[in-house]
């Protein structure tokens, strides 16, 4: 199976700007602007020090706070600016909510801060002109905490699931400041890369970084492609290979033409990816907004049952007194921070250990992961094929133009055979064909023209399909041994094939085991042919074997499977696996900076360790289980804490006040924070 790798363009200085100021997409539809967001919860911190030193805590005065004279119309002015500026992205996040008619986090923090406002206006109106002798309790300290907290939530989870996009815009600096371009009559001159453009020819000398992406016109190199694609080993380019903007040219002088330029190449583009990442909602915090539904109407309940009661059994003063409490207590700070920690805690991890999370739903999915789908070439095998036996059927060629013409063919290709064949025929000196028209038949090879004449390279299960002569005694031979052979025809006949060996990695046996002792299914789906396979499973310690398979009949097995109520997670070397990846409940590129990797996958490895997929199963069950912990301590005690705080236990003489209410919202605050602290990555190793 060949494939080209194709460079897509996209506005790399929109994505610079964007992915650095950062858009989130928050409970309630509300797009909430990072920078805004940061601004927001600064300024309402600052606003936040004056009432917090001013008011009394749920009605108890603190050590630290003072009282002058105007001084309770200062917290008034300061809480007022506080409401609506700091509050507005809950209050809008709400009526997002309550549209939708689905009330759930923001809801409950607009519920919190609104009644937290307004029974405080009530309670200073009632304190100064209504009955100055008497006090009402306000809830100014409240208001303030609970939104600045909420504020820093939502920073600290944007930041976090933004910090991969960072990283990457770190890669914006590979880039160097100047290029050198050739004009049309031979001459060289500095441009700044800013002013480069598409379709220019630029030099690249050996030891300089490459400007922009572009294409080969003459020369050839070892390139350094690891500070992009994670990849250490460097790769052989030569003459119709693409290079990417940002990757060091080794011992050779290239010519190249730009095809896309740094505003518009391929790192742009994995910006891009991970912006739009940035946006997916996870299933996990559907589960926070669950627990703020169910609390956001157990206040509501309670509150007015406990106002109802207590009109009845004191005064309206007392009932308003207990509804509000109950509807402040309902939103407890801690769950505000529940979530965004463990977040914040579990990508640090994950970006430290070289896994690129672009779709947080994949944390929680993986979870339930029951299968387990790969690639064989480069995900379970080094990708790197040598050339093991060249046999020719025809008596007008000799095993150097059959290698040649093999060579003119995968020149146009980046499949690892297509680099196994072009190795050799450099070892070989083997003077260069020029093919024509060459295209790529998906899942079976390439097609293309030589001095007039079409040839193709196919496997042994199109010589199959289409009932063509082949010995099939040599192929079994051959394939018994390990070997991918693909063979050379023209006008239906078989012209000769060649063979290639590759060899597993070292991790990947452990990999397997790993597995199976969690009891997930590993699977092999491969192109290659089936005695291939079976022997690399073999030599893995046994697995489950697909061969001879097309990219779309990858994609319909893991239909099938998903039909049959499989959780499937797919790996790809980012290679021909774009249609599966896509189609599974997540998809993981072993090795970035392929085009599928970009296009279709959930979780990207950045060194090609099948290791670090268990690595992210392990990362995934320890986060999951945080978040649960974490919405307990920050929400649980509600079940306990709304009945008190109405007063529903009265009768027995149980009634939860504010201040010992303040204190165990306090307390699970502190709690949630050192539970996120200690998530760890236990590593497959």
């Amino acid at each position: 199976m060949h494939h080209k790798h194709q460079m897509l363009d996209h506005d790399m200085a929109h994505m610079h700007h964007a992915s650095s100021d950062g858009d989130m997409m928050i409970h309630g539809g509300h797009m909430m602007h990072m920078g805004n967001l940061k601004q927001k919860f600064w300024i309402s911190l600052i606003a936040t020090v004056p009432i917090l030193a001013l008011s009394p805590f749920m009605g108890l005065h603190l050590p630290f706070q003072m009282t002058f004279i105007g001084s309770d119309w200062v917290v008034l002015i300061l809480a007022t600016f506080l409401f609506f500026y700091g509050g507005a992205p809950f209050l809008k996040g709400a009526q997002g909510e309550l549209t939708a008619k689905n009330p759930a986090m923001m809801t409950l923090i607009a519920m919190g801060i609104s009644v937290s406002y307004l029974y405080s206006l009530y309670a200073f109106v009632a304190n100064h002109f209504l009955n100055p002798q008497g006090h009402v309790m306000d809830f100014f300290w409240e208001l303030a905490t609970l939104i600045v907290i909420m504020l820093l939530g939502h920073w600290i989870e944007m930041n976090a699931v933004m910090s991969a996009g960072s990283a990457l815009e770190k890669m914006a600096a590979l880039l160097p400041s100047q290029a050198q371009v050739v004009d049309a009559d031979g001459r060289q001159h500095a441009v700044d890369l800013k002013a480069l453009q598409t379709g220019q020819t630029v030099i690249v000398v050996a030891g300089e970084k490459v400007p922009a992406d572009g294409l080969i016109l003459t020369g050839q190199s070892q390139v350094n492609e690891s500070l992009v694609t994670g990849e250490s080993k460097a790769v052989a380019k030569i003459e119709g290979d693409q290079v990417i903007g940002g990757t060091i040219n080794g011992n050779g002088t290239l010519t190249v033409k730009v095809t896309g330029t740094g505003e518009n190449g391929y790192l742009a583009q994995v910006m891009k990816l991970i912006q739009q990442a940035q946006q997916e909602k996870s299933k996990v915090e559907t589960l926070a907004d669950r627990v703020a539904k169910y609390l956001f109407y157990a206040a509501l309940i309670v509150g007015i049952m406990a106002f109802i009661s207590w009109f009845f059994l004191a005064d309206l003063n007392t009932a308003f007194e207990r509804m509000v409490t109950v509807f402040i207590i309902a939103c407890p700070h801690a769950l505000g921070l529940a979530i965004p920690l463990v977040v914040a805690r579990s990508t640090a991890i994950a970006a430290t250990n070289g896994l690129l999370i672009q779709n947080r739903q994949a944390i929680e999915m993986a979870d339930k992961v029951t299968m387990v789908l790969m690639d064989k070439t480069g995900t379970l095998t080094q990708g790197v094929f040598k050339v093991n036996a060249v046999q020719v059927n025809a008596t007008t060629l000799d095993k150097r133009r059959l290698m040649q013409i093999f060579g003119a063919l995968e020149r146009h290709s980046s499949h690892p055979l297509a680099t196994g064949i072009l190795a050799d025929n450099r070892e070989q000196a083997l003077p260069e064909l020029q093919a024509e028209n060459v295209q790529t038949m998906q899942g079976v090879g390439l097609v293309g023209t030589i001095d007039g004449r079409n040839y193709q390279v196919v496997t042994a299960a199109y010589l199959q399909a289409h009932h063509l002569d082949f010995d099939r005694k040599m192929f079994q031979t051959l394939a018994e041994k390990g070997n991918s052979i693909s063979y050379l025809l023209q006008d239906q006949t078989v012209l000769g094939l060649v063979a290639q060996g590759d060899q597993l990695k070292p991790e990947a046996p452990l990999f397997i085991q790993a597995l199976k002792k969690r009891n997930i299914q590993p699977v092999m789906l491969t192109g290659d042919n089936q005695q291939v396979a079976q022997k690399v499973a073999a030599q893995l310690g046994g697995m489950e074997v697909q061969a001879n398979l097309k990219p779309e009949d990858k994609a319909a097995i893991i239909k099938d499977y998903q039909a049959n109520g499989e959780v499937v997670l797919m790996v790809g070397d980012g290679v021909n696996d774009a249609p599966s990846l896509t189609r599974a409940d997540i998809g993981v590129a072993i090795g970035a900076g392929t085009d599928v990797a970009i296009d279709a996958a959930d979780v990207i490895l950045v060194k090609s360790n099948p290791n670090d997929i268990m690595n992210f199963l392990n990362l995934s069950r320890s986060t999951n289980r945080k978040m649960t912990q974490n919405l307990w301590w920050g929400a649980g005690y509600n079940i306990i804490a709304i009945p008190l705080a109405g007063g529903l236990f009265a009768g027995l003489g149980i009634v939860l006040g504010p201040a010992v209410g303040a204190v165990l919202m306090s307390l699970s605050t502190i709690v949630v924070a050192i539970n996120a602290m200690t998530l760890k990555l236990k590593r497959n190793e």
